[in-house]
């Protein structure tokens, strides 16, 4: 692989991560922001999970680069590019996994400091008030509106 092609591989590359990187930085500073309460501390984790994603992807691209995949400088460059956006995907899909753990726990530790919800208690007694001429806390039939008894056939 030639200079150029080279050093076109690891142009396309670097892009292609920070491109991704922010996105993940964008989308999961909005998404922590929710589970923290605190704007800042959710910025502040997922600036952190992002500086690790980048870390990582530009060491494997630059791993990538080394590799030789083809003979001439073209399809050794597109080979590159394609291992490349695989494994920036699972880096990705790693990268929103670490996020929606991060989140799933601050969730959890807001709900133990909010505490148990308090009990309802079970209502004893009448559900509703009964109606002149009712028996029970539970009638099976309603009184009538002319003689107040259950509903008769006559």
């Amino acid at each position: 692989m030639t200079t150029n092609a080279y050093l076109s591989f690891l142009a396309i590359g670097v892009a292609l991560v920070l491109i991704d990187g922010q996105i993940i930085y964008r989308s999961g500073r909005r998404y922590l922001e929710n589970s923290y309460g605190d704007p800042a501390a959710g910025a502040s984790m997922t600036r952190l999970v992002t500086v690790l994603f980048h870390l990582a992807t530009l060491g494997v691209l630059a791993l990538i680069s080394t590799i030789d995949m083809g003979g001439s400088d073209l399809p050794g460059v597109v080979g590159r590019i394609g291992v490349l956006l695989l494994i920036l995907a699972l880096a990705h899909a790693i990268t929103l996994g670490v996020l929606a753990r991060i989140r799933g726990e601050q969730e959890v530790e807001a709900v133990v400091q909010r505490g148990p919800r308090p009990r309802v208690e079970e209502q004893h007694g009448t559900t509703v008030t009964p109606v002149p001429g009712q028996d029970g806390r539970y009638p099976a039939a309603s009184p009538s509106l002319e003689n107040r008894s259950p509903y008769s056939a006559q």
